[in-house]
């Protein structure tokens, strides 16, 4: 599992792997319950490669976050979302010191928190995250 291959999709809890293409759009499988259903153009999704949160300098990519709290947590799940908006905030400062706070929200932390734990529990492997996006070279 990478974590280009890792999506969420609008109004469905959880996060959703992509297992294929097929005529309509892809075919996704939950890491919740595993089970696998088509998304459509319908459906709003977000990679999970491409999302990235405020700062007060620039925008950090998602999977560097995710690598950050890999790297604290030694690979195991983080605190639980579900903590109040103070724990919350006060734990991301630690991973992100310089969060933009007037444009990431609660909510948001809670989300990537949910996430990566998600993620931990299905035993992703978050040092394999690369800081750097791959250049793909044209021939």
């Amino acid at each position: 599992m990478e974590l280009k291959d890792i999506v969420s999709v609008n109004g469905k809890p959880g996060l959703y792997e992509i297992k294929a293409q097929s005529k309509g759009g892809i075919i996704v499988e939950s890491l919740l319950d595993g089970k696998k259903f088509p998304v459509t153009v319908t459906h709003n999704i977000s990679a999970l490669n491409e999302i990235a949160i405020y700062t007060y300098e620039e925008e950090v990519p998602l999977r560097i976050i995710l690598k950050s709290i890999g790297e604290k947590e030694a690979g195991k799940e983080a605190i639980s979302h579900k903590e109040s908006g103070k724990v919350l905030t006060s734990y991301f400062r630690e991973v992100l010191p310089n969060f933009d706070e007037e444009r990431v929200y609660t909510s948001n932390i809670k989300k990537v928190l949910q996430w990566y734990n998600l993620l931990a529990s299905k035993n992703f492997d978050f040092a394999a995250i690369k800081e750097e996006e791959e250049e793909i070279e044209e021939v």
